[in-house]
């Protein structure tokens, strides 16, 4: 197996070759059967079969041992890319952690590692330690980074498509920090970075709740308000990577001072960053929003309060969201959604209360459903690596 083969395969220059888009189907989508792949890469079943059975003899393309039952007839066989022809790498530079998640091309995940760290650390204490996490989980895999194909890093706030530059971040001292130039010395790969919450809904169309779904909407509820907005398949940035930053509308020009340096966004009213200190001061204690969703789940009224109220502030910032885009699926994210209905159940009662159309002026097929993540705590990092197995191509373009 040649992993330069592989890399030339996922690299635009090939896209328009048989072998290059089922090469790049299998990278972003994962695990296929070969009348899968002949619908997603428009390919006829005589182009695919002869050219699986090429990749196949050279090892590119394994059969994963696993057989989709279609109803009829003998099921098919699963396809995957080798494993052993590549991996990736997610970074995810959070608020008060950094996550990183390695995983190979057949879309398993190697090592998923989270350092918890204070607010607002240094750029250069996270390189040390993202460091030393990759160094451990190659290890731990007895691998070399030799088949590395790219790494793709999730941040709080918009990144500037170009430069990747970070803008108003989350984390105040990654603000006007080029996530390519700080990482690019400890990698020999392309390097892409995005919003977090639009990673997050990389990994909600490639392995989440909106599997099937062209178009949709990402609502992140967290220590901030973000989101993503999803249409024919593709994140849509904006033109300046700000799209979706559902967060920093302002409500009220008046209102109290945002992180982002306006007032009155809707992050202010529908974080839970204001709740999290309520809950320290009640219960005495330091707390991270894990140990709040975790209380609540144990019957803790005091938490539960902070999470039916969060669920209602949310809702009518979704009501908004609503009015503007009229989308048929939202997923909403971030930790809080891990409190399952005691957040979801407020929240939809309050978007129903604020939303232009309710359920009843239309059909069932005309309403927004709005569920839940399917992820617990790495769904931004699961998007970056989704970054890398989507976007190898475009990667070189962010190296500059």
């Amino acid at each position: 197996m040649n992993r330069i083969e592989l890399k030339s395969l996922l690299a635009d220059s090939a896209l328009g070759t048989p072998a290059g888009r089922i090469v790049r189907t299998l990278s972003a989508r994962g695990s296929m059967s070969a009348a899968q792949l002949a619908r997603h890469t428009g390919l006829a079943k005589s182009t695919i079969s002869t050219t699986l059975s090429e990749l196949r003899r050279t090892n590119m393309v394994v059969e994963t041992g696993i057989e989709l039952d279609g109803g009829v007839g003998r099921p098919a066989t699963t396809l995957t890319l080798n494993p052993e022809a590549g991996t990736c790498i997610g970074i995810l530079i959070g608020q008060s952690e950094i996550q990183v998640i390695v995983a190979d091309v057949s879309h398993r995940v190697l090592s998923d590692q989270t350092v918890q760290l204070e607010p607002d650390y240094s750029p250069e204490h996270a390189t040390d330690l993202v460091r030393g996490l990759i160094a451990e989980a190659y290890s731990q895999q007895w691998r070399s980074q030799d088949g590395l194909l790219g790494v793709g890093i999730a941040v709080g706030g918009p990144v500037n498509p170009v430069t990747s530059r970070v803008m108003r971040g989350g984390v105040p001292k990654w603000t006007g920090v080029s996530l390519h130039e700080h990482f690019a010395p400890m990698f020999e790969a392309p390097i892409l970075a995005d919003n977090e919450s639009n990673c997050s809904a990389i990994a909600e169309m490639t392995w989440g709740a909106a599997q099937g779904h062209e178009d949709f909407i990402v609502y992140t509820l967290d220590m901030g308000v973000g989101g993503a907005i999803v249409s024919g398949g593709n994140v849509l940035r904006g033109v300046a990577g700000a799209a979706g930053e559902f967060g920093h509308v302002v409500i009220d020009p008046h209102g109290p001072l945002c992180r982002c340096g306006n007032r009155g966004c809707l992050e202010v009213y529908a974080s839970f960053r204001t709740a999290l200190v309520e809950a320290e001061t009640e219960l005495g204690r330091r707390l991270h929003i894990t140990d709040v969703v975790r209380l609540a789940m144990s019957g803790d009224e005091t938490c539960r309060r902070l999470i039916r109220q969060a669920g209602e502030a949310g809702g009518r910032g979704l009501g908004l969201i609503g009015s503007v885009f009229n989308p048929s699926l939202v997923v909403v994210s971030g930790r809080l959604a891990t409190a399952g209905d005691l957040l979801m159940q407020p929240l939809i009662e309050s978007f129903e209360r604020f939303s232009l159309v309710k359920r009843e002026d239309v059909p069932p097929s005309a309403q927004t459903r709005v569920v839940p993540s399917a992820f617990t705590d790495n769904g931004a990092c699961m998007g970056a690596v989704g970054l890398v197995l989507r976007n190898h191509g475009q990667a070189l373009s962010l190296a500059h």
